[in-house]
């Protein structure tokens, strides 16, 4: 049997709703924020469009994120008035490239839309450009969904450069099903 998983912290945006700027904490995402970054994974995944495939869970996030081999990292954007998780950035790394150096890879980065303006995004990838300085990591990337402009325009801002070298292309669990049992 499966405990219950324990609830996230309701967004409380109430100095952000009368326009008052938030005072944002950044800080690493913990184990008792899972409730927190599956509530904000869950807002993300409805703003891609993809909520009806979303298979996440808190065991999940425990294992493979707070687990003895973390597979991903967080940070948290907190509202320390109402102690709300008000954003998250998620993100891994790829070990030695061809210059030795580590690649941060930004997986996730999300505002809850009553936070949206106040500049925790920029605040969320700041902090990360610190996390890859600190590895020392070569470069950070990011996949951006196609046709968000804004998404562009702001990490254009942050300076972060358009990648057309490369081409992203993908296999899903079935064609990986297929050419496995081919290659046997």
């Amino acid at each position: 049997m499966n405990a219950p998983e324990p609830a996230p912290r309701t967004a409380h945006p109430s100095r952000a709703s009368l326009g008052v700027q938030p005072i944002i904490q950044i800080r690493d995402a913990l184990h008792t924020d899972i409730p927190d970054l599956l509530r904000l994974m869950r807002s993300l995944a409805e703003f891609e469009g993809y909520r009806a495939d979303f298979a996440v869970t808190a065991r999940d996030l425990a294992i493979r994120g707070f687990g003895p081999r973390p597979e991903f990292y967080a940070k948290l954007a907190i509202d320390t008035e109402t102690d709300t998780a008000a954003g998250m950035a998620v993100y891994y790394l790829v070990p030695f490239t061809y210059d030795l150096r580590p690649t941060l890879v930004l997986k996730e980065l999300y505002v809850d839309i009553g936070y949206r303006g106040q500049n925790i995004g920029e605040q969320l990838v700041r902090a990360l450009a610190r996390q890859a300085r600190r590895f020392g990591c070569g470069r950070m990337r990011w996949d951006v969904l196609h046709g968000n402009h804004d998404a562009e325009r702001f990490y254009q801002r942050l300076g972060g450069q358009r990648e057309d070298y490369w081409v992203a292309w993908r296999m899903d669990r079935g064609g990986i099903d297929a050419l496995a049992q081919e290659s046997s």
